[in-house]
């Protein structure tokens, strides 16, 4: 962490700073009180189907079963006849997946609602804890945007599918914001990547910003779950890793599928061509992810340090051939990171209402809005990505598909999380030319401080 605390209040805590924490610990257990009940009275008004189907969980089952039973097939294997789902994570996870069907499957997705949940809220201690927030006022942050974010169309559809993300990103957090003298840090995020490749960019971010004992140890955990899937999994782990198919973004099912909301899903869509779009993505993804992890490396270098981890998850997001709606919960910690910057301010009442008004469109963006152009209109499964027609289990590439087809405010909303992230991708990138270029600038109130200090007001 940063030992440049001058841009910090360093007055002691104060009566007004703690009738403050006070307060907001108060609005914070109202906000995360008021989520938690109308999340039960959802879970109790509608059917299972609705809330906890499950439907990626019981892939990754599936695809443990493969491991167990058949491991040849675990690649050609196709899930309860849709053509589009098959297992494409890696063989290690499909051994660590084994471990699920020990367990009965409502139980399980239970505790992968329960887990995830507290992934998220254990994201959102952290950020605060790492921007130098006190404890009190952590507290009551973290209920109130635990609260408004649980609510978000990204969160709520990882739960209902039974979803890692949550619990990933929790311990990408976790793993990532330990001190660098730990001398295991590094390690859960190259094991993470080797269940799921996208935090393997972690790992460059670790590499550029000269962290080199950390990054090995993040290789080195990475190696360990490749070994394993080759000694346990010999076949599947040659066609995965060694054949190249790990690369293949086709495998999830239609690339340019509306959930995908990344790049190359929204070029794939404009293009109308899955092929079409696969070089303009490729140049675009070196391009983006050259100038955002550039952006991080600033923010690290000037003592920024979440801010630097937040940059290099929206460069993964970007980049990534594949990023699905659920994937887009690292607006969690984003969300923090601007409410942070809006506490700080002191430029003036202007400065702060437009932090706080940028917190506010990205939670209307990316909120699990109800599904009012259905007939059964419900809490869950909601989203405004969805009022862009989709195509439903679609594979490979049709010119028929709805995607290609979208217009107006279709093209808007359907493309809507990617157009988010492309936003907070320019305030990134004028944050970091801010601070390279006067120490600070408008921005320099992202800066984390070494005593923390912080209160709203």
């Amino acid at each position: 962490m940063s030992t440049d605390v001058g841009l910090v209040s360093r007055r002691p805590a104060s009566e007004q700073g703690s009738t403050r924490d006070r307060v907001l610990l108060a609005v914070g257990a109202v906000v995360a009180a008021v989520a938690a009940i109308a999340y039960i009275v959802s879970l109790a008004t509608h059917p299972v189907s609705a809330t906890l189907k499950g439907f990626d969980l019981s892939v990754y089952l599936g695809g443990a079963g493969q491991a167990l039973h058949n491991p040849a097939g675990l690649y050609s294997w196709v899930y309860q006849g849709h053509p589009g789902i098959q297992f494409t994570y890696t063989p290690f996870a499909a051994l660590l997946f084994t471990l699920g069907r020990a367990v009965p499957f409502h139980a399980l997705m239970g505790l992968v609602a329960v887990v995830s949940t507290y992934g998220l809220l254990a994201t959102i201690w952290i950020a605060f804890r790492e921007l130098g927030w006190r404890p009190a006022a952590r507290a009551g942050i973290t209920l109130l945007l635990g609260g408004l974010l649980f609510w978000t169309e990204p969160v709520q559809r990882g739960i209902f599918l039974g979803q890692i993300d949550l619990a990933w990103m929790g311990l990408i957090v976790w793993d990532m914001c330990q001190a660098d003298r730990r001398p295991w840090k590094g390690a859960v995020t190259g094991v993470l990547a080797g269940i799921n490749l996208i935090p393997a960019l972690f790992v460059v971010y670790l590499l550029i910003t000269r962290r080199f004992r950390q990054a090995l140890v993040a290789i080195g955990a990475f190696v360990v779950t490749v070994i394993i899937g080759f000694a346990v999994l010999p076949h599947s782990s040659v066609w995965y890793w060694l054949d190249g198919n790990f690369f293949q973004a086709s495998r999830t099912g239609f690339v340019g599928d509306q959930e995908n909301q990344s790049l190359r899903g929204i070029l794939t869509r404009l293009i109308g061509s899955v092929n079409g779009g696969q070089d303009p993505w490729l140049v675009l993804a070196v391009v983006v992810a050259v100038l955002v992890l550039a952006a991080a490396v600033v923010m690290h270098n000037s003592g920024r340090t979440f801010a630097g981890l937040v940059f290099a998850a929206l460069a993964a997001l970007l980049v990534s051939p594949i990023t699905w709606d659920h994937q887009w919960v690292w607006i969690a910690p984003g969300v923090a990171l601007i409410v942070d910057a809006a506490v700080r301010a002191a430029r003036g009442r202007l400065v702060r209402a437009w932090w706080y008004a940028l917190a506010a469109v990205v939670l209307i963006a990316y909120a699990a809005w109800p599904d009012f152009w259905s007939k059964s209109a419900g809490l869950l499964q909601g989203g405004l990505i969805n009022y862009a027609p989709a195509s439903s289990f679609a594979s490979g590439d049709n010119a028929k598909y709805a995607e290609y087809h979208w217009h107006g405010l279709q093209l808007i909303a359907g493309n809507l999380y990617l157009l988010g992230g492309i936003g907070l991708c320019l305030v990134a990138l004028v944050t970091a030319y801010l601070v390279a270029r006067r120490g600070g600038g408008v921005m320099h109130l992202l800066r984390t401080p070494a005593q923390p200090d912080v209160t709203p007001g």
